[in-house]
């Protein structure tokens, strides 16, 4: 069977790439979610995951001729769109960049007890606390630098095996080891520490209202639940061999796996069906 999706993944990069539309809108549709997912959590909002998206889609669109199906193609992808979020400097955090020393003292010193009750009663306060934590558990990625940020995000949310994931950045899967061993330790502290998930001191629950006060969570807003959840089948081949994961980063592994918006469905659409489509493939 995974022969066989090999080929047909195979032959369904040869249609796209020689111009078939058809085949090239299912090729990107097929791989768009996972592009989407390492966006969000290597650059912390939705909508920068959003324009990263698209961006990346185009480079993979526009490089098919340059896949050697020495890897698969899932690999490819994620080397692409890898080099493209780590240079990427349009994002929020890029131009107000975080720490693990920022994030605890901000938690340390919330004061939340202070803050009255800011919900309004419009939203159900528990999927205020979800939607909260998911926002909180993907800003707190961004206290990592970009690099242990995306050895992270590949070892524990994709949960690639240490010879792809090595190979995606261009390191020997031994380095790759050693150096998520080290980011999972140093993760793990701060959560032991802070995150009342990891039986830290900080609770979504009594947060929720600091949050709100400080503009960290609309309700008018709700960036997360508002999503659609799903896997694609590349993610899902991707899944295949599974490194270890400790107690405390499955808290990360058991995040969502969004499915793309409406808005990008309907940008890959609209781009192979515009007068543009000659001009990008072309360049």
């Amino acid at each position: 069977m995974e022969k066989q999706e090999k080929y047909d993944m195979e032959r369904l990069v040869d249609l796209a790439a020689s111009g078939n539309r058809d085949a090239l809108e299912e090729l990107l549709g097929d791989v768009q979610d996972m592009v989407f997912n390492l966006s969000l959590r290597m650059l912390g909002t939705v909508p920068d995951a959003e324009d990263a998206c698209q961006e990346i889609l185009i480079k993979v669109m526009t490089h098919l001729s340059d896949f050697r199906k020495e890897s698969r193609f899932s690999t490819w992808v994620f080397r692409i769109a890898v080099n493209h979020v780590l240079a990427y400097r349009k994002h929020m955090f890029s131009q107000h960049p975080l720490s693990f020393e920022y994030y605890g003292e901000d938690i340390a010193n919330g004061r939340e007890e202070d803050v009255p009750d800011m919900t309004g009663g419009g939203v159900d306060r528990g999927i205020l606390e979800e939607e909260l934590k998911l926002s909180c558990t993907n800003v707190m990625l961004q206290c990592l630098d970009g690099e242990s940020r995306c050895i992270f995000i590949l070892g524990t949310m994709f949960r690639l095996d240490s010879a792809v994931a090595g190979e995606i950045l261009g390191i020997s899967p031994a380095a790759y080891r050693k150096r998520l061993s080290r980011i999972r330790e140093k993760m793990a502290a701060f959560l032991g520490e802070y995150c009342g998930l990891a039986g830290g001191k900080c609770s979504c629950r009594r947060r929720v209202d600091y949050a709100i006060a400080s503009r960290r969570l609309t309700p008018e807003r709700l960036e997360y639940n508002g999503m659609e959840q799903g896997r694609s089948r590349i993610a899902e081949q991707c899944r295949d061999i599974m490194e270890e994961i400790d107690g405390q980063s499955r808290i990360f592994a058991e995040m969502p796996f969004y499915r793309t918006g409406p808005e990008a469905k309907e940008f890959i659409k609209g781009l192979l069906r515009s007068d543009a489509y000659r001009t990008v493939m072309m360049s």
